[in-house]
């Protein structure tokens, strides 16, 4: 759900209750979901905290209390310029029987029990610590024999007594029934104990030669999704990325081709979607334009989700697993989808965000695998996710450079679809495929015709470039015969730059861009000939600059408007122009600046004799 003029919890913090209690409901709801995030964020890194201060001061805490002969209370010492207090409350325990008969003789007495007794359900320390370390293997967080060394760790620092080694396994193993029956089953990392019955895979040269076995049939070929694989398909906001993905996982679960993407089969798809609310998505697939067929065979086999307000965490996934499971309970899912990864984003511990590769490659090991490994370690992954915004040379240069933590995604992914309008006065997008498992796939271009999504023909793809091409130059061309004009504008006008001056001065003026677009456009036509430089601008009034070429010049400069002057004796009348001529030149292979042989004579580098038309076409 999008809300307008949304409020920020920092403009909350400044507003009256009476104004907060006047907002929609649906702000209200969203407002409260943020802190309560953030509060289970900051609980869980102090629990990580406490665990880790605990683990470092355990012992000289208990070997300070010793000296000072103390079983209880409170003891300091200093860890370097930090004071560390150590508390251990002073508990009386009562024998529990004896305790029970008295209440029973007060009751039977006629008196309250109560105006003596407080009754209380009382949780032992130990068994408490113990459900902390259980909680943390249940989530995933640690693996089942870190887990274990942790309790013992405790167990042997902190308890005193020391439980016996059967009797701390026991109550571990009670509270981990007690846990899984209150929260479902696990999400356990693989734990190291069990390493040596599971030694890592190695192959020869000569085995890997020699195995002729047929090759893993893909789940979206040609290995676009392999059994195991991970594929991100990236786009920006309402580039189609959604509807288009729609389309794609009905044709998946149909078992149809879908723009030369092949299923092996019909596909069981699992659809984790955070953007449209049920009555929506219900529209949606209503209205999707697919084939009768194509829907009929994909009814039971395409599960998705309404719009979730859940983070992918630790009980994220479990309660997603659960959901899978029970979506599809004779068989684990081929393909699971999450959409997008931003709405869903965990950010580990640490809270980082998208851009983070310490949190996005936390959020694919610890998240997503984790959420695979729970229901099937050979489905598919598909992620949606959105682009950032890249320079046009960096996204010319590598197209996937455009996702949101694209290293650590890229570094990760077995495959990449990114979505984007090579015009956006077209309709027509352009899907480019990054492949790990397999060879590079040309890219497709595609348009939705009747509301279903086509793949165009390479004819369609060359009409669509050379149309964008042609207004690509067409714009070039305008700008740099603007620049031209107002150069030699502004030399009538008695004014003279250099260029940082010029970009500076005419920045987003006369449809002309930045201050970086405009020398960019400066050096190109510096280096085309058209425009050249006066080093030594003293006869015009104005100071030699420490500019690496100079003040710019253009062919027909003048300095100032045309001075008559005249003959006293015959009275003929003459026109004086004073012309601005170069004194140097941009040299088109080198780029450095050079001297003119004759300022007079305007000279353009071999080979662009075609731009000099230019300024009458544009």
């Amino acid at each position: 759900m999008t809300i307008s003029n949304r409020i920020s919890l920092d403009e909350l913090r400044r507003m009256a209750v009476g104004d907060i209690a006047a907002l929609p409901a649906e702000q209200l709801a969203l407002l409260q979901d943020e802190p309560a995030d953030a509060l289970r964020r900051a609980k869980t890194v102090c629990d990580w905290l406490d665990g880790a201060v605990a683990l470092k001061y355990a012992d000289r805490a208990h070997a300070t209390r010793q000296a000072a002969g103390k079983d209880t209370g409170t003891i300091r010492f200093d860890d370097g310029a930090v004071t560390v207090i150590a508390d251990l409350p002073k508990r009386v325990d009562w024998d529990q029987d004896k305790l029970a008969a008295l209440v029973e003789r007060l009751r039977a007495e006629g008196d309250d029990p109560t105006e003596y007794v407080d009754v209380a359900i009382k949780v032992p320390e130990r068994s408490a610590a113990i459900g902390h370390y259980v909680r943390l293997v249940h989530e995933g967080r640690l693996d089942p024999f870190a887990g274990w060394e942790a309790i013992c760790g405790y167990n042997a620092a902190m308890l005193r007594p020391s439980w016996p080694l059967d009797r701390l396994q026991a109550e571990s193993e009670r509270l981990w029934a007690l846990h899984v029956k209150r929260n479902g089953p696990p999400l356990l990392r693989a734990a190291h104990a069990g390493a040596s019955a599971s030694p890592l895979p190695t192959f020869s040269l000569g085995a890997l030669l020699d195995d002729t076995n047929p090759m893993p049939e893909d789940i979206i070929g040609p290995r676009v999704l392999t059994p195991g694989g991970l594929l991100v398909l990236g786009g920006a906001p309402k580039v189609g990325k959604s509807d288009f993905l729609i389309s794609w996982l009905v044709h998946r679960a149909a078992g149809v081709p879908f723009l030369g993407f092949t299923p092996p089969r019909p596909l069981r798809v699992f659809y984790l979607q955070a953007e449209i609310q049920y009555h929506y998505l219900r529209e949606r697939m209503q209205h999707i334009a697919l084939p009768a067929a194509v829907i009929a065979a994909a009814r039971d086999t395409f599960i998705a989700t309404p719009k979730l307000k859940l983070l992918l965490d630790a009980e994220g996934v479990a309660r997603v697993a659960e959901a899978i499971r029970s979506a599809f309970p004779d068989a684990p899912p081929d393909i699971i989808v999450i959409d997008p990864i931003r709405n869903l984003f965990d950010g580990g511990p640490e809270g980082g965000g998208e851009n983070d590769n310490t949190a996005m490659m936390f959020f694919l090991k610890d998240r997503v695998e984790l959420l695979r490994e729970a229901v099937n370690r050979d489905a598919g992954v598909i992620l949606a996710h959105h682009t950032r915004k890249a320079s046009k040379h960096q996204v010319k240069d590598d197209t996937f450079l455009a996702l949101s933590g694209a290293s650590a995604l890229r570094g990760f992914y077995t495959s990449g679809l990114l979505m984007h309008r090579p015009d956006e006065d077209s309709t027509a997008r352009r899907l480019e495929i990054e492949l790990r498992n397999g060879p590079a796939l040309p890219g497709k271009l595609i348009d939705k015709v009747k509301g279903e999504w086509v793949e165009l023909s390479l004819m369609n793809e060359r009409l669509v470039r050379k149309e964008v091409g042609a207004r690509l130059d067409a714009e070039r061309l305008r700008k740099h015969d603007v620049i031209l004009g107002m150069l030699l504008d502004e030399a009538a006008s008695e004014r003279l730059y250099t260029a940082m001056q010029f970009a500076e001065t005419f920045e987003n003026r006369g449809g002309l861009g930045s201050k970086h677009t405009i020398r960019e456009r400066l050096s190109v036509l510096a280096t085309k000939g058209f425009v050249k430089f006066l080093r030594d601008p003293s006869g015009f009034g104005f100071p030699v600059t420490r500019s690496r070429f100079g003040y710019l010049c253009v062919e027909g400069m003048q300095f100032g408007g045309p001075v008559e002057h005249v003959d006293p004796e015959t009275g003929e009348v003459t026109t004086e122009v004073r012309p601005v001529l170069p004194s140097h030149f941009k040299c088109p292979q080198s780029g450095l600046c050079l001297q003119v042989e004759n300022p007079a004579v305007w000279v353009y580098p071999e080979g662009l004799e075609d731009d000099l038309t230019h300024m009458s076409e544009a």
